[in-house]
């Protein structure tokens, strides 16, 4: 058999369709005329059962028109079917804003795939808050799951514009993207008692809709967000929050307004913020001596800044900050009194402040038990612990050393004493892994002013406190003593970081199976006095803190990112303004 080659002329395709076109615009050997509204279209019939799956079964050998002259198509309009016909004819899909129903419609009937497409991709390119809630319904309509999904969060992400410029456009919506949105875990900008409104008006204006919708529509939102006083006004006469159902879930979020210290340990999706974890830095400054009251949110997507609307109540150091179940505490540390911007004096203290996102204010719970600096905080079982630290002097000048451990009770919303450590410590870091609270290093008594030389008795001791023994423990130390570090879990590991009088910038792992440390690589810059955190996809950020520079403290900038599987360190960006003293938690909180 004779060798041969194929070859392929991508001109010959464009060629026979331009030849086509020709007939066509001429009129010539056309075989079948295509008619809706009436408007006729003459056109080729090989060419459209080539192109159609729906002129394919039109013309095929069991069809009665496979013969017609003329087929009638009365659910099409002149101007969708004579862009499809040109696109079959062409390749060329010309579609606008105004014509795409049209056009879509016309695909869809005629079973043209390829148009399809071409529409779906169109809207997904032309996404915004003027157009999401037509696109939305115009992708429901069409079973478009793709387009319908990315309408869907474009209307979530853009609620904040809709709800203020384009609310008719939301009242439009169709029933399953208005429960789809309301669904969504996140809607920048908008308060929860804004969402109720928009549903109970959605219902008045496509009303009357089947029980049962109404009811799923009503049981997204989420009712713990909104204030008594608001619940209460929207639920008065209001016949769709009326219902058992819904009724149960006002009933429900009234209650958890009405639990005080217990709101934390008590939360439901209906009292979950519609929001992602931000990192929260609280207080510091670029002083040391002179800490700020302001709380800077980062966002760890964008990895911007802003500062929240709320301050801290008090200018605190030395305090403790933890999250749990979507409240922010501030534990403990040093009241520091200022005048001039000069501080003046600084009182220990034990107070407890509570901050609730949902609604940007701040409450005093019950104070601690003893009044604490430089002691660490922890959050397990539900309850926030206390260790060690440092309190007012009873006699001298010396502040007095703890070994006391102390937990908040939410329940009771009362603080409890815990087992004490087995000797006083302060500047120690504490971490928790699996309901177990980790507790390293620090001094158990006070070097003096004389800092540097009281580096040696910076301790290497790892405390570990066993919650189902109820017993602390020693487990193995780390290879380096250790004072105002920081410590954190990550995965199954904790990570203990550089401290205050380090001359050297290694970070370890401890591994709690094998109960052994192993030395990473080293920070970038040798600091102290920074925030840290670890985030939710497994990396450990470390914001700020100060360095020695020519004989003195430099507050810096500087964020900087670990990476554990890469056991890498890269900055990856810049604080708005030098900060030291800050302490950090994730938190959730709305834009």
């Amino acid at each position: 058999m004779d060798s041969y080659s194929i070859l392929y002329s991508s001109s010959q395709r464009t060629e026979l369709l331009a030849r086509f076109q020709r007939l066509r615009s001429a009129g010539r050997m056309c075989d079948v005329v295509l008619e809706t509204q009436g408007a006729s279209f003459p056109c080729h019939r090989a060419l459209l059962a080539s192109s159609s799956d729906y002129f394919w079964a039109l013309f095929g050998e069991a069809a009665a028109e496979r013969l017609a002259l003329r087929v009638k198509l009365p659910a099409l309009t002149p101007v969708g079917l004579d862009v499809i016909l040109d696109f079959l004819y062409s390749g060329w899909l010309k579609v606008s804003d105004s014509t795409l129903p049209d056009v879509l419609e016309a695909a869809r009937y005629l079973q043209v795939e390829t148009a399809v497409s071409i529409c779906e991709r169109y809207i997904m390119d032309e996404l915004s808050a003027e157009n999401c809630c037509v696109y939305a319904n115009l992708a429901e309509h069409h079973v478009l799951p793709n387009v319908l999904e990315a309408a869907e969060d474009t209307v979530a992400a853009e609620m904040a514009t809709l709800l203020q410029e384009r609310r008719e456009d939301l009242l439009n919506l169709n029933v399953q993207s208005m429960m789809a949105v309301l669904e969504t875990e996140e809607i920048p900008s908008v308060k929860e008692v804004e969402l109720v409104k928009l549903a109970l008006d959605w219902l008045s204006e496509n009303g009357p809709i089947p029980l049962l919708q109404s009811n799923l529509l009503l049981s997204r939102l989420r009712f713990g967000l909104v204030a008594p006083v608001d619940l209460t006004h929207l639920s008065h006469g209001n016949k769709a929050m009326g219902t058992p159902l819904i009724r149960s879930q006002v009933t429900r979020a009234l209650e958890y307004h009405r639990m005080g210290s217990a709101r934390p340990i008590r939360q439901s999706k209906q009292s979950k913020l519609r929001a992602t974890d931000r990192v929260l830095l609280v207080g510091g400054s670029s002083n040391p001596d002179c800490p700020e009251q302001q709380v800077l949110a980062f966002n760890l997507k964008s990895r911007t800044f802003a500062t929240l609307t709320s301050c801290l109540p008090s200018r605190l150091r030395n305090h403790c900050v933890c999250s749990l179940g979507g409240f922010l505490f501030v534990v403990g540390g040093e009241l520091v009194s200022e005048a001039d911007g000069k501080p003046v004096s600084a009182e220990i203290s034990n107070h407890v402040w509570r901050y609730d996102p949902r609604f940007d204010c701040w409450q005093q719970v019950a104070p601690m038990l003893q009044r604490r600096t430089k002691f660490t905080c922890c959050v397990t079982d539900d309850a926030i612990h206390a260790i060690g630290g440092q309190c007012a002097p009873t006699n001298g000048d010396v502040n007095t050393t703890l070994a006391s451990v102390e937990f908040y009770d939410l329940e009771a919303g009362a603080w409890r004493r815990g087992a004490p450590m087995p000797g006083p410590l302060y500047g120690h870091a504490s971490a928790e892994l699996e309901q177990s609270i980790y507790v390293s290093g620090g001094l158990s008594d006070d070097p003096g002013t004389d800092l540097i030389p009281g580096q040696t008795q910076s301790r290497k001791e790892v405390l570990c406190w066993d919650q189902k023994g109820r017993l602390w423990r020693k487990v193995a130390p780390m290879s380096i003593g250790r004072f105002g570090h920081r410590m954190t879990s990550v995965r199954g590991y904790i990570y203990a970081l550089l401290g205050m009088y380090e001359p050297f910038s290694d970070i370890e792992r401890y591994d709690p199976v094998a109960d052994h440390w192993t030395r990473l690589r080293p920070l970038l810059v040798a600091s102290f006095g920074y925030g840290i955190a670890a985030t939710p996809t497994g990396s450990i950020l470390v914001f700020g803190g100060r360095k020695w520079s020519d004989s003195r403290e430099v507050a810096l900038k500087s964020v900087l990112e670990y990476e554990p599987k890469k056991d890498q360190w890269r900055e990856i960006c810049h604080l708005p303004r030098p900060l030291t003293g800050t302490e950090c938690t994730l938190l959730p909180v709305p834009d």
